[in-house]
C-alpha cells in the first residue's frame, strides 16, 4: 500500500519544528553547563556565597527548561544535536573563566547569552504563531524567565566586568554560533 506524499510544504515545516526544539534543548544544556562551571569556581572562594547562590537559582530554573525540551524532544522523536559533547566542555568551560575573571564577568556572561536567547526565543515565537501553540506558549514563557536573568546580572553588575563590550560580543558571537551549528548538527 501506497502512503500519500505529503502535501508541499508539510516536510519543510516538521523539519523546522524539530530544528527548534533542537536547538533549545541544546541552549538550556549549554545554560545549565554554563553555571555549573559559575558555580564549580564560586562554590570554592571564601565570600563568594551571594554570587554562588544567585547562580545557582539561575541554573535551577535552567534544569527546568531543559527537562522541558528532554520531553518534548523524546515525545516528538527530535533528534538531539550531536554537539552535546562539544557544549558541555565550551559551556562549562565558559563559565569557570567567567567566575575566575570575577562576579561581573560571570553576570557580563549571564548578560550575553541571555539577550542572544531573548532574540532567538523572539524569532521562535513569531514564527510559530499559528503553527504549533505547544511550542509558542514554551517559547514564550521561557523567554520572559531568561529576560529576568539578564536583568539579575545587570543588576549584580555585568556591565561594569573589565572589558565588558568586548567579552560581551565574543561570548554573543558564540552563542549566535552555536545556535545556528545546533539546528543542523
Amino acid at each position: 500500500m501506497r502512503q500519500t506524499p505529503p502535501m508541499p510544504g508539510e516536510d519543510a515545516r516538521e523539519r523546522r519544528l524539530a530544528e527548534m526544539i533542537r536547538v533549545d534543548h541544546a541552549g538550556e544544556y549549554g545554560a545549565v553547563q554554563i553555571y555549573r562551571g559559575q558555580r564549580a569556581v564560586f562554590d570554592r572562594i571564601e565570600g563568594k556565597a551571594h554570587a554562588a547562590r544567585l547562580i545557582a537559582e539561575m541554573e535551577e530554573g535552567e534544569q527546568e527548561h531543559l527537562k522541558t525540551f528532554d520531553r518534548m524532544i523524546a515525545e516528538r522523536g527530535v533528534r538531539p544535536t550531536l554537539m552535546a559533547p562539544i557544549w558541555r566542555v565550551a559551556g562549562f568551560g565558559l563559565g569557570a573563566v567567567t567566575a575566575l575573571m570575577g562576579e561581573k564577568a560571570a553576570h557580563a556572561c549571564t548578560e550575553a547569552v541571555e539577550d542572544v536567547i531573548e532574540e532567538h526565543y523572539g524569532r521562535q515565537s513569531e514564527a510559530l504563531r499559528g503553527v504549533d501553540s505547544e511550542l509558542k506558549h514554551v517559547v514564550d514563557k521561557f523567554r520572559e524567565e531568561e529576560i529576568a536573568h539578564k536583568e539579575t546580572a545587570i543588576e549584580q553588575g555585568a556591565r561594569h566586568a573589565p572589558g565588558y563590550s568586548f567579552l560581551s560580543a565574543v561570548i554573543k558571537f558564540g552563542c549566535r554560533a552555536a545556535i545556528r551549528i545546533s539546528e543542523k548538527v
